[in-house]
């Protein structure tokens, strides 16, 4: 089981590593969120799949998913109409995991793109991801079962080192606009009974 694991994981770092080098080739800023980034800040375990965020302005999109398309097969049939209508590309790579980018656009997503740094997987393998405070502000936006344990997760882990401060600037104007504050509720809570 723990070897299925990391064979798992390898693939998907492998396909996160492929798209990086084209994205970085290309001069796109971005940055891997979700299961990359939980396994780099909280605890270990198994994607099935590299998630990312590419900055790209409102109505430039186009170019990036022809270049992505060229280089990259998708799994989704009519992947072009998908992409601009729900701003996001779903990707099978070669190399053995989905990929699924998110175009951002928000002030948060380039914060967290600008925030974003290398992450040592293995020999030959580093990639940018969001920082631990930008991976809670997500988890805690999306707030399913699984987004508060992961949550957990890097409280425990990262515990009195993470800029709560930070957190809170980014969360709360987008709890207000999901009409959520339940939210920062539940945040402060498990802060306070995980983060030591």
């Amino acid at each position: 089981m723990v070897q299925e694991s990391e064979e798992s994981l390898s693939g998907v770092f492998a396909s996160a590593l492929a798209v990086q080098v084209f994205c970085e080739e290309q001069g796109w800023p971005f940055c891997f969120i979700g299961g990359i980034a939980i396994n780099r800040w909280g605890r270990q375990r198994v994607t099935l799949d590299a998630d990312l965020v590419v900055l790209v302005v409102p109505g430039k999109e186009e170019p990036v998913i022809e270049a992505l398309l060229e280089r990259f097969p998708a799994r989704i049939e009519d992947p072009v109409t998908f992409a601009l209508e729900r701003r996001v590309l779903l990707l099978h790579p070669k190399e053995g995991a989905s990929v699924d980018i998110s175009f951002g656009m928000l002030d948060f997503e380039h914060h967290l793109v600008k925030r974003s740094s290398k992450f040592f997987w293995s020999p030959g393998v580093e990639v940018k991801t969001c920082s631990a405070e930008d991976l809670i502000v997500m988890k805690a936006f999306a707030s399913r079962a699984h987004d508060w344990k992961d949550i957990e997760g890097v409280l425990i882990k990262q515990g009195k080192k993470l800029n709560f401060d930070q957190i809170f600037e980014e969360l709360t104007p987008l709890v207000e606009l999901k009409e959520q504050p339940e939210i920062l509720t539940r945040l402060r809570q498990d802060i306070e009974k995980f983060a030591r």
